[in-house]
């Protein structure tokens, strides 16, 4: 039996021609009836999927249809049924941010892969950074900083110099841009459990700005506060072997 397949695809030409074939081969379900969803494009492609459903926790079967698509399987036009029937999955908890402004307005997102603290003008950022409600850092200057889920380990975390974290994990990392001060800090492991609160100093000669997965920013805050949120549960289908388990292993031997 063909599983109740409902397709996406980014707005790429070639993610746009590979949804017509697949469609034309598999028809296209409502969402609302659907089994699975597949999702055409690439890894930002991806989280924007699992943003817009993630009230529906249907699970995601991507194919990649653009650049590096870690979070994605190769792409085939064959076999579809059978992959989605053979595939793995792996369970995500995004992270929930709730960030205040100069103003006292307050935002909250949820974000797949990290939630980042970046400066706004040209000095350095000034934080303070509390873990659990104790005070962990005093001032780090740096130009910036994130807390990452294993999933978002590899992505803005990696190229930070942060550490990649097994899917499994039951830890975030907290990985400092370009620190000045403390110069030799190198970021730290907290539980995933923990509640991470950076604290802007100085924010109007310094102003910060908050940023949710890049999709949800928020300028001149004041403090971010950042947690995992077991509540919302994002379902990632792979093909057998090549699950995010084994590509975070893979990734830190190439």
């Amino acid at each position: 039996m063909q599983p109740r397949v409902h397709f996406q695809a980014s707005r790429t030409p070639q993610a746009q021609a590979a949804l017509a074939r697949l469609v034309a081969r598999h028809g296209n379900t409502p969402v609302a009836a659907a089994a699975v969803i597949v999702a055409l494009g690439g890894d930002g492609f991806m989280l924007q999927t699992l943003h817009g459903f993630r009230t529906r926790e249907l699970p995601v079967y991507g194919m990649n249809c653009g650049t590096i698509g870690f979070l994605m399987n190769a792409f085939s036009e064959d076999d579809l049924p059978e992959r989605l029937r053979a595939a793995e999955e792996a369970m995500l908890n995004p992270l929930s941010m709730r960030a205040e402004n100069v103003k006292g307005r307050v935002t909250e997102a949820l974000a797949v892969n990290e939630v980042s603290l970046l400066r706004q003008g040209p000095q350095a950022a000034k934080l303070k950074v509390s873990v659990d409600g104790r005070e962990r850092l005093d001032e780090l200057v740096c130009d910036g900083a994130l807390v990452a889920t294993p999933a978002g380990s590899t992505a803005y975390n990696y190229s930070a110099h942060g550490p990649i974290l097994p899917i499994g994990a039951d830890v975030l990392a907290l990985t400092a841009m370009a620190a000045f001060r403390p110069r030799r800090w190198r970021g730290a492991l907290v539980p995933k459990a923990a509640e991470v609160r950076f604290d802007v100093l100085e924010p109007q000669k310094r102003p910060v700005m908050a940023d949710a997965d890049s999709r949800s920013s928020v300028r001149d805050v004041l403090s971010v506060v950042v947690r995992s949120e077991p509540g919302v549960r994002h379902r990632l289908l792979f093909d057998p072997g090549h699950g995010l388990e084994e590509r975070l292993i893979r990734e830190q031997f190439v």
